[in-house]
């Protein structure tokens, strides 16, 4: 979750400014950094999970209750139009058949309590289709909390992208790469760059040609389109494959006003834990 909340930070300021020479050697935070919708998102989900205690059954009935009580606290958090208009402010919401990348960008505290792959399907579910119930935002979330349980159980970067390239087959291309992507993925007019199928296995080679964690937020960064969603799901990724430093955490949590902490100081008291990968 960590690592979610870090990318959506950084790569805040670089979202859809279109810059095709932007590169890797940016400065990682500044004063024009902040959380967005992403980071909020993610700590509703921590929340939901937190108040389950264990017991899932009103993981959805919490899932709702939590983001639409911080999404209504932080309003300018950029917020798609229809999930701001339709579903944030209703006070009927309803799952809207939407496959866009925000139902990937939320899911990471999924990772952190399933305590299985079949567990984690089941609650990756529950946390999604209260919004996005199109399969293509399905899969996205569960493609993402399935590649942060995986690093969470110490596997290797080639048995992750293994297992993920069920999800998305381009995974396995060796065309697909962050050197082909920067300065060609960028805009799309059409939409597709908000999209999980646009967005998550972009997000997923982020992290696997990473050298570390700060490498796989830079990856994401770099090329551009929807930056501080991709940084958040390639940081999910990352942070349990790498590891966060405590300098780099009490960085980024400078950004966060005390609830949301709060939040985040709570659910670490509850989250699993993840393997060395010697084990």
């Amino acid at each position: 979750m960590l690592g979610a909340i870090i990318g959506d930070i950084v790569g805040s300021r670089f979202e859809f400014v279109e810059d095709d020479n932007r590169g890797k050697d940016f400065a990682f935070f500044t004063k024009s950094c902040r959380f967005t919708d992403d980071s909020c998102m993610t700590l509703a989900i921590a929340k939901a999970l937190f108040l389950c205690k264990g017991d899932y059954g009103k993981l959805r009935q919490n899932t709702i209750s939590c983001m639409q009580e911080l999404g209504r606290a932080y309003p300018n958090a950029g917020y798609g139009y229809n999930f701001y208009h339709n579903w944030l402010m209703s006070s009927n919401p309803k799952p809207y058949n939407s496959y866009g990348n925000g139902s990937a960008m939320r899911v990471s505290p999924v990772a952190w309590v399933a305590e299985s792959e079949e567990q984690l399907k089941e609650l990756s579910l529950m946390v999604t289709d209260v919004t996005h119930n199109h399969p293509e935002g399905v899969k996205g979330a569960e493609a993402i909390a399935m590649g942060i349980y995986l690093a969470r159980q110490g596997k290797s970067k080639e048995e992750i992208r293994e297992k993920l390239s069920v999800y998305y087959p381009i995974l396995k291309d060796k065309f697909f790469t962050i050197k082909s992507l920067c300065g060609n993925y960028g805009y799309d007019f059409a939409g597709g760059w908000v999209t999980c199928q646009g967005s998550v296995p972009q997000a997923i080679i982020a992290f696997l040609e990473s050298e570390n964690f700060e490498d796989a937020i830079r990856n994401a960064v770099c090329i551009g389109g929807d930056s501080d969603t991709i940084g958040a799901m390639a940081g999910s990724i990352a942070e349990v494959y790498y590891g966060v430093s405590y300098d780099m955490e009490d960085r980024a949590l400078e950004y966060l006003p005390e609830n949301l902490k709060s939040i985040y100081f709570a659910f670490n008291t509850i989250k699993g834990k993840r393997r060395n990968k010697s084990e």
